[in-house]
């Protein structure tokens, strides 16, 4: 039996897809290999998605744009939160602090949940939020895990609020930390009673699918916790990374 044609739109969903799985950027030759389609008629596309906001331009590579960012944000709502929920209850036992989960948007992180502790209510858990990459530790890692070329929305933000970018207490440094370290911190950059720690939940490279984030009082996020906190954290970050793998790795099996 003959292959079905593919519509323009099959096309256009290929090559959305094929820019969101790619373990790089793909450049527009990869792209039209990938999909099998003419490099023009690949081209003709991409500047359409380019325009509609699917897929995102930088130099000769693409990178999935923010309509795919948004509509990742809309669904982590309510499918991420499920299967993330049992991980920040137990993070947030373990440490005796807030813990809250991020998903990326264009310009921040945008909270959508918060598991708390009764005795810090008088922190805000900033729920539905969004958070800008300059003043908090999620957006920080998030942002630090994306491939370089992406973070220009999130470098524009801090620039038009006036935040430094050069220099070291710029935000090119501070995301330059994070992406050794593989953590993100702020102490007081929001609120000056108020500290934070977080690691983004990344199960593909350059594809941050959220941060877990542990928020506190100051005073309980110092030097002599830190270790053991991150401890737990990344031991948190690691067990939703392989609940969000699993079934990509059960699949190529």
């Amino acid at each position: 039996m003959p292959q079905a044609q593919r519509t323009a739109v099959d096309k256009a969903l290929d090559l959305v897809e094929a820019v969101a799985r790619a373990p790089r950027p793909p450049r527009l030759t990869d792209l039209a290999d990938t999909v099998g389609l003419h490099r023009a008629t690949a081209y003709r596309i991409l500047v359409d998605l380019v325009r509609r906001g699917w897929v995102l331009r930088a130099d000769d590579r693409y990178l999935p744009g923010t309509a795919v960012l948004l509509l990742s944000a809309r669904a982590a709502h309510n499918s991420l939160t499920t299967m993330a929920r049992p991980v920040l209850e137990d993070l947030s036992a373990r440490t005796g602090l807030m813990v809250n989960l991020q998903v990326l948007e264009r310009t921040g992180s945008r909270v959508v949940d918060v598991v708390r502790p009764d005795p810090l209510a008088m922190i805000s858990t900033l729920l539905d939020e969004t958070l800008p990459v300059h003043r908090f530790a999620g957006p920080l890692a998030l942002v630090a895990a994306l491939p370089p070329e992406a973070r220009a929305s999130h470098l524009e933000a801090a620039a038009a609020a006036g935040h430094p970018l050069d220099g070291d207490t710029g935000l090119l440094a501070d995301l330059a930390r994070a992406e050794a370290d593989g953590f993100a911190a702020e102490d007081g950059r929001n609120d000056r009673l108020v500290a934070s720690v977080s690691r983004a939940v990344v199960p593909a490279e350059g594809v941050p699918v959220c941060a877990l984030t542990v928020v506190g009082p100051s005073s309980e996020i110092d030097d002599d916790r830190l270790a053991l906190i991150r401890s737990d954290l990344a031991a948190a970050a690691d067990t939703l990374g392989g609940l969000l793998a699993g079934p990509h790795q059960e699949a190529r099996a």
